[in-house]
């Protein structure tokens, strides 16, 4: 089903929720959990980052790899060649935040992989990967055959869209357990925290809801492999 309104509009309320959103996590994981760190006695400032990176990669930078395509009127290997770049530049910060929560773990001698949170975290980062790697191969270098990269269009879009979806509703998974878990430990259920971390998750939600939104939409330039309207 397409919709028939432009992307630009989709693509700057979008643009608007992800600043905000990177604001709103910074605060949280700064001002009200004592700041990020590589190294620390305070190894909770180590686990500070796994929000910050994940937000910032694979839901902000993943997400702007996406609008790019309906909304940038730029040649398509420009276009190619950004939504590459931006995709490997999120899939990366996904790996290193991931990486944060294991060493958070393994130094405070807590187990690893016990929520569904993180089972869900480490196939989303794979499939993920596999995007990408299919991705680059047939659409960037070597590329494949015309009729390879026309058959493998549609399922490079709703696979996308797919892991994307996953990960903005595992984002929000986290945010729920690390709250969760915060509240348990004494943290008051109606301060400010807890309503700062319940407004990041609402705002990564619409910022993913946007993004899908410009998938659906008419894109500023159309070519034979930009993203189209899904019908």
């Amino acid at each position: 089903m397409a919709i028939g309104i432009k992307a630009v509009p989709f693509a700057v309320v979008a643009q608007v929720l992800g600043v905000a959103g990177i604001i709103m996590v910074l605060i949280w994981n700064i001002s009200f959990r004592g700041g990020l760190a590589w190294e620390s006695a305070n190894k909770s400032l180590i686990f500070n980052i796994h929000p910050v990176l994940m937000l910032l990669g694979l839901i902000v930078i993943g997400g702007e790899a996406i609008i790019t395509y309906k909304t940038l009127p730029l040649r398509k290997e420009l276009k190619k060649l950004i939504h590459l770049v931006l995709h490997a530049i999120a899939l990366i910060l996904g790996i290193i935040g991931i990486y944060t929560a294991f060493k958070f773990h393994n130094e405070s001698n807590i187990a690893n992989l016990y929520s569904l949170h993180s089972w869900l975290g480490i196939g989303i980062i794979v499939l993920y990967g596999i995007q990408w790697i299919y991705g680059f191969l047939v659409f960037f270098y070597p590329g494949g055959s015309s009729e390879i990269r026309h058959e493998s269009l549609p399922w490079h879009v709703v696979f996308g869209l797919f892991v994307y979806i996953l990960a903005v509703g595992n984002a929000s998974l986290g945010y729920l357990e690390k709250l969760t878990f915060l509240e348990n430990s004494g943290l008051e259920k109606y301060g400010a925290e807890a309503f700062l971390v319940n407004f990041t998750a609402l705002v990564t939600i619409l910022f993913g809801t946007f993004v899908v939104l410009t998938v659906f939409s008419k894109p500023v330039a159309e070519d034979e492999y930009s993203y189209s309207a899904i019908n």
